[in-house]
């Protein structure tokens, strides 16, 4: 039994572990080398000259080709302007607002409508015009958080706060003393 000792990298000839072998070109592939690096170095000359002269002629020029400077029609700029400030939730919650009738269907429609989008908190509010349609969507809400999110996407609505019917305003009597705010104040 012989016993074998461990190489040390760089001797022996061999390579050191991790260290890419360079390949050695020759001929053809080092001409298509110094072919690619003359015409990099040719694009780089071209482009310093053309902002040169740009710079020159006072900046861009309008062409035949299309760039940012061109024209565009009301609903690109609308959806350009949505996607640069980072709107497309908010947006696609304000377009549910606006099928609102379709999403939960024309009954409940009549009697719940959407108040606001808490976009932080995920949280869509919805004022009901009796306590029993507020009872009966917060029996509904669940399935209408999964409506909602399966067509905005997963997770844009994480819940639908419900509000009753608010109280009438209230009204002050003919003899009112002055610094008071009604009946309330008297009793805590």
């Amino acid at each position: 039994m012989s016993e074998q000792r461990p190489q040390v990298p760089g001797t022996a000839g061999e390579e050191a572990p991790g260290q890419p072998k360079t390949p050695e070109h020759s001929g053809v592939d080092l001409a298509r080398v110094a072919l690619r690096a003359a015409k990099e170095q040719a694009r780089a000359r071209g482009n310093a000259a053309q902002q040169k002269k740009q710079a020159r002629r006072g900046g861009l020029r309008s062409g035949a080709r299309a760039d940012g400077r061109d024209p565009l029609s009301l609903g690109a700029a609308i959806n350009r302007l949505i996607t640069e400030r980072g709107w497309e939730t908010p947006a696609a919650v304000g377009g549910v607002m606006g099928r609102w009738p379709q999403m939960v269907g024309p009954e409940v429609a009549l009697h719940c409508e959407p108040q606001k989008y808490d976009e932080d908190a995920r949280v869509l509010t919805v004022q009901c015009d009796s306590t029993a349609w507020a009872t009966q969507l917060r029996l509904l809400a669940p399935q209408l958080v999964a409506r909602l999110n399966a067509d905005l996407g997963q997770g844009t609505v994480k819940m639908i706060k419900v509000l009753g019917p608010g109280g009438p305003a209230r009204r002050y009597g003919p003899l009112r003393a002055p610094g008071s705010t009604g009946p309330g104040d008297t009793y805590g």
